[in-house]
């Protein structure tokens, strides 16, 4: 049986293991790709006298000599400037010279709101002289922003209150004992799927984690040059197991949507705490309603968590904030929870950090959910990890946590069905 097991999970690795490394092909032909078509297109330069930058409200950044306003402070406004003279007479010409309202620091600093100009060149990212938003961005992810600190708290206290459940609960015995007569749960291509899933989104959370705490915390234990070795390793994977993540999804999702289906066998389930608290084990198909909430979390949080990993994979190509922020505005969600509309004109940059932020967040959530998963699939629960160990679970077992699909299963096979361990 552990000959079984481990030869699996060494197959599961080689084509983990392969699935990244065409995921790196894949990623790096579009980038070479992409890289070639914006050469080929900024070959032909214009001369050096049609390279200019100019607010999008019209007008260069440098004011005419007969200017009598600056630019507005924000697109849309206009603000009334004073004259554009020299108020210091003696030192006119001079780079001491006194502007007013109207000299360069004033202005530079107007255009570090972040408005976007227009410019020949192909890149029109460049557009933007000064991107102030990221200072947002930055206080989020800093040591003392919300990411880090609310989601260190969350994180700590779901493995305290696990660690508390199994002080107090204890490991959820099989009641009848062992029947030493298995039932197959999960074919092979089942669970391939599962720790393809299960291994990339471990492998993904640890690198990402790292990301996020590595140079406050780990940078000063283990030095700067190993921190850098270690981080771009992780870079890499995270970039390139991706793709056997996004694929498990897909796969997982097909096998088992069936099965996941709400029913009213669910609400009684819950009532009765899914049989962790207290002795009875209320009935269930193939899948609980517990496993249901896990499915079905996985699918929509690694539905989303992956759209806006690919918005970063591919930067500038695939933007997703903006229009979903005009479609909450547009259903009154965006006002009712914010306040206010939400924005809907978004620079290149700004989709970039809303979906950094965002990507965060919703790993943060499925850590919390497969944590808790973990737990009950190894010491929580007796003969639970046999279900993705070897495929096969003790008939006890089955009966005790999943009579009905037993039934389902022996009838199908044209097999009794003698209650020898009925639900409780």
């Amino acid at each position: 049986m552990h000959r079984r097991i481990s030869l699996f999970l060494a197959v599961t690795a080689i084509v983990l293991a392969g699935l990244a490394f065409t995921g790196s092909v894949f990623q790096t032909a579009i980038v070479v790709s992409e890289a070639q078509a914006q050469s080929e297109s900024s070959s032909v330069r214009p001369p050096d006298s049609a390279v200019n930058i100019e607010r999008s409200a019209g007008g260069s950044v440098r004011p005419p000599s007969n200017a009598v306003g600056n630019a507005p402070a924000e697109p849309g406004v206009q603000r009334v400037r004073d004259p554009l003279e020299a108020q210091n007479p003696t030192k006119a010409g001079t780079s001491l010279a006194n502007q007013g309202a109207n000299s360069a620091s004033t202005l530079w600093g107007e255009l570090r709101a972040g408005e976007a100009g227009t410019v020949s060149i192909p890149d029109q990212n460049a557009a933007t002289l000064v991107q102030d938003a990221g200072m947002g961005w930055l206080e989020w992810r800093a040591k003392s922003g919300p990411l880090q600190k609310y989601g260190g708290y969350a994180l700590a206290g779901i493995l305290i209150a696990l660690l508390i459940f199994y002080l107090l609960r204890g490991k959820v015995r099989i009641s009848h004992g062992p029947a030493g007569q298995t039932i197959e749960r999960f074919k092979a291509i089942e669970r391939f799927a599962h720790w393809v899933l299960a291994v990339s989104f471990i492998l993904l959370a640890i690198s990402g984690l790292n990301l996020l705490y590595g140079k406050d915390y780990l940078m000063p234990i283990i030095g700067k040059e190993l921190f850098a070795s270690v981080t771009m390793a992780g870079k890499w994977v995270h970039n390139n197991l991706a793709w056997a993540f996004m694929g498990a999804i897909i796969m997982v999702f097909v096998m088992w949507v069936r099965h996941n289906l709400p029913s009213m066998l669910d609400v009684k389930w819950f009532l009765q705490g899914g049989g962790l608290i207290g002795s009875k084990h209320p009935p269930a198909k193939k899948f609980n309603a517990g496993q249901k909430l896990i499915f079905w979390s996985v699918i929509i949080l690694g539905g989303s968590i992956s759209l806006s990993g690919i918005s970063l994979l591919f930067p500038f190509e695939a933007p997703m904030f903006a229009k979903t922020f005009a479609l909450l505005n547009d259903t009154g969600i965006g006002p009712l929870v914010w306040g206010e509309p939400l924005p809907t004109v978004l620079t290149p940059l700004e989709e970039l950090m809303y979906a950094q932020i965002w990507h965060s967040i919703v790993a943060f959530a499925m850590i919390f959910i497969i944590v808790a998963h973990i737990y009950i699939g190894s010491v929580g629960m007796e003969g639970a990890f046999d279900a993705m160990g070897t495929g096969h679970v003790d008939r006890n077992w089955a009966m005790e946590h999943h009579g009905l699909w037993v039934a389902e299963e022996e009838a199908r096979e044209g097999k009794p069905h003698p209650s020898a361990a009925p639900a409780e």
